[in-house]
């Protein structure tokens, strides 16, 4: 008889066990939806934003590459565009090197 009373006493701090090892994957998992709202969130939102710029270009728009340099669209391709960066020269880059468009006539 006292044997099986202590087979209870040990079984019962069992089932709180399990409610604490809960408790201590809560930080982890609130870990998790700061890092998303904070870091992965606004970057799908920056990707969404440059892919709308990238298709909405057109023949004329002064723009900025990731390699800095400055020009004006000449012509447009599905994965490629050429842009104008002097009187008679002409650079051919990726669609998805373009990080800004500029304002018009801010190229002279």
């Amino acid at each position: 008889m006292f044997f099986i009373s202590e087979a209870y006493a040990q079984a019962a701090p069992a089932a709180g066990g399990a409610e604490s090892s809960l408790l201590s994957m809560l930080p982890l998992v609130l870990m998790f939806v700061v890092l998303y709202f904070v870091m992965i969130r606004p970057q799908m939102k920056r990707q969404k934003e440059h892919k709308a710029m990238i298709e909405a270009l057109a023949k004329g728009d002064e723009i900025v590459t990731a390699g800095g340099v400055l020009g004006k669209v000449a012509k447009l391709g599905d994965n490629y565009l050429s842009i104008e960066v002097a009187t008679g020269v002409e650079l051919q880059v990726q669609r998805s090197a373009v990080v800004q468009v500029l304002p018009k006539g801010t190229l002279k």
